[in-house]
Order: C-alpha cells, then structure tokens, then sequence
C-alpha cells in the first residue's frame, strides 16, 4: 500500500500537468471559449481522486469492480478530461482532441465509459441523483465500490440537490462521497450574493457527514479527508475551499474568466507560471 507521502508525491505532478493542458486545451477551442475559471479551481480535487484514491483499472475503463466518478458540475469538463489523461486512462492525442465536431470530447461530457466518462453533463443540478443511484444499486447488487460526485458551491442552488441528498441519507448510502467546489463564484456572480446559504449546516442538516477542508489546493489536506474512516450510515460531503482560476494570477477570483476566450498572448502568460511536468502516471 501506498503511503501518505507517496501518494501526495504523485498526485502534485499530476495536478501540475493537468493545469497546462486545462489551458492548451482551452487555448485549442478558440472562439468558443471554454470555462478555464471553474475548471481550474478542482484540479486538485480532481488529481487526488484519480491518482491517489479511486480504484481504477486505467487499462479497462468499464471494469465492474471500478470506484466511480460523476462530475455533476459540467463547467468543469475540461478538468475532467484531464484527470482521465493524467491516470492515463485517455491518451494526449484523444485529449486534444477537445471541442472537435463528431470527436470524443465535447464540451460537456457525453457518457462513454471505454474512455472512463459515467455521466452526460451540462444541465446542472442532476449528477448528485445519478450518483445516488448508482450507491444504491452498489449496495443493492451487493457489488461494492465507492462513488464520487463533484458539485459547485452555486450548483447548490438548485432545488434537484437537495431532494438527493435527502434520498442518499433515506437509503444510508455511507458509498457515496460529494465534494463540493466552493470557489465562492457562479456566473451571476459571488455565490453569497446570489443565494446565501451556510452549505456546512444544510448538509448536515440532510444527514450528511461533513467535512470542511480549508484548502482545497492541498492535496495532502484533501486526501486527509477522502481518506478517513466511513460512517457506515451517512454519505458524506467534503466542502473544499478553493479560488476560482487557481494557479494563474490574472484568472484568479476574476469571474471575467468563468467562461472567455483565452487569446495566444495570455496563454504564453499563463502557461509560464505553472511549471511544466511532463512524466504521467498510467500505472497508477
């Protein structure tokens, strides 16, 4: 078994290369823009699910016994595609492949499991459901694997969560883990502005076990909490503190990049302050 510090030593690489090929990729799309600033803020989420927690046969995607992963939060696609391609699960020549007519990757993600996608995105609002039923048919068919379904802080608004997550906790599903994106940003604006809510007691208030982390760039923070010993009668919920357009410093809390065009210029700006890594981890 892996330790703590080893596998944090694998998953802050990941991390790295997964944060310049969120850019190559969103440089690729052009004129079409892309959500850089959201999918920036869960690429650590994201690196230490796939490289450091999730049991995954990168080799066989559809493996019945695999943890799965819903990305209930569309914007956030690009990431997504990444973390496939840093667990080695997708090449880098299907990766850029991204926005393409026809091709595999689209914007929002389309179920194909040969490629490790579980879920059709885009309607926010609906992953967490999803999720809880694949938990259910988990502890149903007596085939046991962990699900994973990352939310955004303004996604919570939607009324579709909240009637899962009452279902999840009905049917005692302690298989399913949320991770919720609180980069405190939404396209209308400050996620407080839109809709205040204080999201640590509505979950526990649905019969969650919460857990708040402060940082949701640390990955040894994050793995903390994915890591600890399940209440076998609650799901649980890890709130992660992040910043929108993490890791480049003009994107950061700037919601001008929520959705936008990234220009050939400020692509040479932001891919110079993200170091480059080039080893992935396909044996993970």
């Amino acid at each position: 078994m892996k330790t703590g510090i080893e596998t944090i030593a694998r998953c802050e690489p990941a991390a790295l290369r997964m944060r310049r090929n969120v850019l190559r990729m969103a440089l690729g799309a052009g004129s079409k823009g892309t959500h850089l600033g959201g999918c920036l803020s869960i690429i650590e989420m994201l690196a230490t699910l796939y490289c450091g927690v999730m049991r995954i046969n990168a080799g066989s995607p559809e493996w019945k016994d695999r943890d799965r992963f819903i990305l209930s939060k569309g914007d956030g696609s690009l990431a997504h595609y990444c973390a496939l391609e840093a667990r080695g699960i997708i090449s880098e020549a299907q990766l850029l492949t991204f926005g393409l007519n026809g091709g595999p990757l689209p914007g929002a993600a389309s179920f194909n499991p040969g490629m490790g996608i579980e879920y059709s995105n885009g309607t926010l609002g609906f992953g967490l459901s999803y999720a809880a039923g694949l938990a259910l048919a988990s502890k149903k068919s007596g085939n046991p694997y962990a699900i994973y379904v990352l939310l955004g802080d303004g996604e919570c608004n939607e009324g579709s969560v909240w009637e899962a997550a009452m279902s999840a906790s009905h049917f005692k599903l302690s298989n399913l883990t949320a991770l919720v994106d609180l980069n405190s940003m939404q396209s209308d604006g400050k996620t407080s502005d839109v809709m205040r809510v204080d999201l640590n007691q509505v979950w526990k208030g649905f019969g969650w076990e919460v857990i708040i982390v402060d940082d949701g760039h640390n990955i040894a923070q994050l793995l903390d909490a994915l890591t600890r010993p399940a209440d076998e009668q609650m799901p649980r919920v890890i709130l992660a503190r992040t910043i929108k357009g993490k890791g480049v410093s003009f994107m950061e809390n700037n919601n001008t990049w929520h959705h936008s065009v990234l220009t050939q210029e400020n692509f040479e700006k932001a891919m110079a302050e993200i170091p480059e890594i080039n080893h992935r981890h396909d044996t993970v």
